[in-house]
């Protein structure tokens, strides 16, 4: 067994707590200034890590009903989070889904989206949106059984103005 393969079968995923918000919130930060900002630019990441990582609108996050906010924990680091909310009676909507910069590559984001497939039985298919030009996040997808099936001006939340492909699975 490879080291990294080792590390991460030492990780299990649950569900995360209000203790986890400020460590989710810190390692969403430095994933999306990882991720975009070469794209957006450092000053623009951090208006929007603010607003939508903040340890309030985690919380927001967390109450709200038929959702499903996991985490990836190996008992020192909290090294993946992924949010999922039951849209209606066959689709779930995969709002986000982020792995530590140091421990990308290593399965994390496999096993978060195994676990997000499941969290609702009864739907049929998950739908996601993801910035088009993070080709990292659109191939791990794609390699995921996800297909293109339309576009978005506005990725998260209306007027975001963040251009972004919709992408979607059938799970069963």
């Amino acid at each position: 067994m490879t080291p990294e393969r080792a590390k991460t079968e030492a990780m299990w995923i649950r569900t995360a707590s209000t203790d986890d918000l400020e460590t989710i919130s810190a390692m969403l930060t430095e994933t999306w200034h990882d991720t975009y900002d070469h794209i957006y630019g450092r000053e623009k990441v951090a208006e929007l890590t603010k607003a939508w990582h903040s340890v309030p609108a985690l919380k927001q996050r967390m109450n709200k009903p038929r959702t499903e906010f996991i985490v990836c924990d190996d008992g020192a680091e909290i090294s993946g989070m992924a949010y999922v909310s039951q849209v209606d009676n066959e689709t779930s909507m995969l709002h986000q889904l982020y792995v530590r910069p140091s421990t990308q590559g290593q399965g994390i984001g496999k096993k978060l989206l195994i676990e997000v497939e499941a969290c609702f039985p009864d739907v049929r298919k998950i739908r996601l949106e993801v910035e088009e030009a993070n080709d990292r996040a659109v191939r791990f997808y794609g390699e995921n059984g996800f297909r293109q099936v339309g576009t978005t001006p506005d990725c998260g939340v209306k007027g975001s103005g963040i251009p972004a492909v919709i992408m979607e699975k059938v799970i069963w």
